[in-house]
């Protein structure tokens, strides 16, 4: 195993990425742009500290579709790589009480980051998972494309701007037959990869969770078995309760963390509303926290958290969902 000497910290934006090396407790700066030829760039200035790339490790914040294309080409020189929450680096800058900001600062912030807390490796997503994740998340552009259009279609009725309402009317219909269309192609997609299919099938047996659900689920997390408890992936996902209450000056609301994936909490939202009614495990412990006098929206965020290890159950048991097994084990525990 070849040790680290460098730590390189990058910071992300769509038209540049501002780099800094450190080496020693030295730093040294440099800016390209965000594109094929700007990682070509950085990698020659690089190779000019004449440290091999095995002994590097590059830390960036994740920016979705700005960051992986150059997490991909720093994987593929053989550079250690880690892509980080945001949240991660800024508590580090606060910690090192850091009062400026701005690329560069923010490079070198980084940098210190990947050095001092070593953040976990990245691995690249199989190429299936990657068009899974830009397919589900095509198919969300349209429908929230359609839904303004539906919202246009109700002011437009209620002013009696038939002519313009007809047209956004065409307009829907077209949207939704796209919508089915991709939806079909999806299906087709997993069909196509046993793991993903399989996946699939085990996460649809949760009642609450759809085909779509479970297509964004498997888009945006990919192996769900890659974390070590359904503690972990909740806290990826963003779920987990957070508690504000300090001696008795603080007394605030348990809510959930909000520190995860934004689009995997949105996606799970409706299903938890679903699940709040259907799933026979979750129905009973959300009605036992509604009579505990918990407040409703606090109901569905533990119901979130409550649905991810379900999620987490059925894929590493590799058995579909099972309210006499969940029944025994973590669905049951009281709190959130």
């Amino acid at each position: 195993m070849n040790t680290v000497c460098a730590a390189v910290g990058i910071d992300v934006s769509k038209k540049k990425l501002d780099i800094a090396l450190f080496v020693d407790g030295k730093t040294k700066s440099k800016v390209v742009e965000n594109s094929a030829q700007g990682y070509q760039s950085l990698l020659e200035w690089l190779t000019k500290s004449k440290l091999p790339f095995t002994s590097m490790h590059a830390c960036l914040e994740a920016t979705g579709v700005y960051s992986e294309p150059l997490a991909l080409a720093l994987y593929e020189a053989g550079i250690l790589v880690s892509v980080v929450n945001p949240s991660c680096v800024k508590s580090f800058g606060q910690s090192e009480n850091i009062r400026n900001k701005n690329d560069t600062v923010d490079a070198n912030l980084i940098a210190r980051y990947c050095a001092k807390m070593a953040p976990a490796l990245w691995v690249p997503p199989p190429l299936e998972q990657r068009q899974l994740r830009a397919w589900s998340q095509r198919i969300q552009s349209l429908k929230d494309i359609r839904q303004q259009e539906e919202n246009r279609l109700e002011a437009l009725n209620f002013s009696g701007m038939q002519d313009v309402a007809q047209h956004v009317e065409q307009h829907i219909g077209w949207l939704s037959g796209e919508i089915k269309k991709l939806e079909e192609d999806i299906d087709d997609h997993i069909d196509r990869h046993p793991g993903l299919k399989q996946d699939k099938e085990l996460l649809t047996s949760i009642p609450g969770l759809g085909a779509s659900t479970a297509a964004k689920i498997l888009g945006h997390v990919g192996d769900i078995r890659r974390f070590d408890s359904a503690k972990a992936f909740a806290a990826f996902l963003g779920v987990t309760p957070k508690q504000r209450s300090s001696g008795t000056s603080l007394k605030g609301r348990t809510n959930i963390s909000r520190t995860g994936n934004t689009a995997l909490r949105a996606a799970l939202y409706m299903p938890s509303l679903v699940a709040r009614k259907y799933n026979p495990i979750l129905n009973k412990f959300a009605e036992r926290l509604a009579s505990a006098g918990m407040a409703k929206k606090a109901v569905i965020g533990a119901v979130m958290h409550k649905l991810a290890h379900q999620i987490y159950g059925v894929i590493s048991n590799n058995k579909p969902f099972d309210p006499n097994y969940l029944y025994k084990g973590l669905a049951i525990q009281d709190g959130i």
